[in-house]
């Protein structure tokens, strides 16, 4: 039971962990996108950015108001979690993260969503336990009412 808690945090962490990284990332133009795909990428970067601050600084405020309503995060053990475990992860203080390195950053846009796909090597503990190491994520971000929103991410164990 405790591990199953301990992974849902985990989880509801991590959901966020990707966008902390972003200030390894590097924006190239590229011939194939337009200005307009461009500055998408970068204000999905810059999410990612805001999310990994947010994440070292314990802001259950950012999450509460980035995550969509229906957001769903897998941890690492193929737990399922919400937008309200992950709020309340960061509230609890049980889940605390020392540092956060985001390489291999891609943002992929297709009209009003943005995939991110990147690295992050994490130094952190939840519960008394630590959880550091590399991972892999994948998070969605869809742009609301003007707003960007994750509503999806997953987390997975790498070497």
């Amino acid at each position: 039971m405790l591990m199953n808690k301990c992974a849902a945090l985990l989880s509801a962490v991590l959901g966020v962990l990707p966008a902390l990284a972003a200030q390894h990332v590097a924006i190239r133009p590229s011939p194939s996108l337009d200005s307009s795909e461009q500055a998408t990428i970068r204000e999905v970067v810059d999410m990612e950015r805001q999310a990994r601050e947010a994440i070292l600084h314990r802001d259950a405020e950012f999450s509460a108001r980035t995550l969509a309503e229906d957001y769903v995060a897998i941890t690492p053990l193929g737990q399922v979690t919400t937008k309200q475990d992950s709020v309340s992860a960061r509230k609890s203080g049980q889940l605390r993260y020392d540092a956060v390195d985001v390489t291999d950053m891609v943002v992929r846009v297709y009209g009003d969503t943005a995939v991110v796909t990147a690295r992050a090597d994490v130094k952190g503990h939840q519960l008394g336990e630590d959880f550091s190491g590399p991972y892999r994520y994948t998070r969605v971000w869809v742009r609301r009412g003007g707003h960007w929103q994750a509503v999806s991410y997953q987390a997975t164990v790498t070497q």
